[in-house]
């Protein structure tokens, strides 16, 4: 099931503090002038409508979220549900989300990674592109500082079952982890726009967490 279309949004609204392109990146790493560096760091990979990041930045303040979406459209329209919120602890880059992590964030930088519902990209010569690819995974495991977590949720069971295979393989983190029941135990419980959306039409929903050693 795609992408419905996007609701409207204030385009007047300023985005300066809330959307981050691929060029304006610092060539070394840093959390600054995005958040302040003092508080830990969590990525999630691809905001969609950016439900997670919005509600996730509000629940946790403590905490900055960064979302990375290659869609201009869904970064544009997720950064302005944190603008409308003002909220100070999470923005969204604009580009794609491995070669963010491959060529921007260094070593032991995360807590926690999120990846929901990603393109489980049908065709099998499709395969290669999706997200959880031994590469990619070790590229999460690199990032994550100890004890930091990987949340992984799909909809397709046989994406979720080829990336447990992956992170099977993957030495430096450990699971599936249990979801916290508390988490999913109610039908307006939901992390996405797509997770509602799946769970009202009664399709399973494949959760895991892995943490690294």
């Amino acid at each position: 099931m795609g992408r419905r279309a996007l609701g409207k949004w204030d385009k007047t609204l300023d985005l300066s503090s809330h959307l981050v392109l691929w060029d304006d990146l610092p060539s070394i790493w840093s959390q600054r002038p995005m958040f302040d560096v003092s508080q830990p760091l969590e990525v999630e990979i691809g905001t969609g409508k950016g439900l997670f990041l919005k509600n996730a930045a509000i629940a946790v303040p403590e905490r900055n979220f960064l979302g990375i979406e290659i869609s201009r459209k869904y970064a544009r329209f997720s950064a302005a549900k944190l603008a409308v919120n003002d909220l100070k602890n999470a923005c969204v880059v604009h580009a794609d989300g491995q070669r963010v992590f491959c060529e921007k964030i260094p070593a032991d930088a995360l807590v926690a990674v999120h990846i929901y519902f990603p393109d489980p990209w049908w065709k099998k010569r499709h395969h290669k592109r999706r997200i959880m690819t031994e590469s990619f995974v070790g590229e999460i495991a690199r990032t994550l500082k100890p004890r930091g977590r990987l949340h992984f949720w799909t909809d397709v069971a046989e994406v979720f079952q080829n990336a447990l295979e992956v992170l099977a393989n993957e030495s430096a983190l450990s699971g599936p982890e249990e979801v916290d029941p508390q988490e999913v135990e109610h039908d307006l419980d939901y992390r996405t726009h797509f997770e509602r959306r799946m769970r009202l039409s009664g399709v399973e929903i494949h959760r895991a967490e892995f943490i690294k050693k």
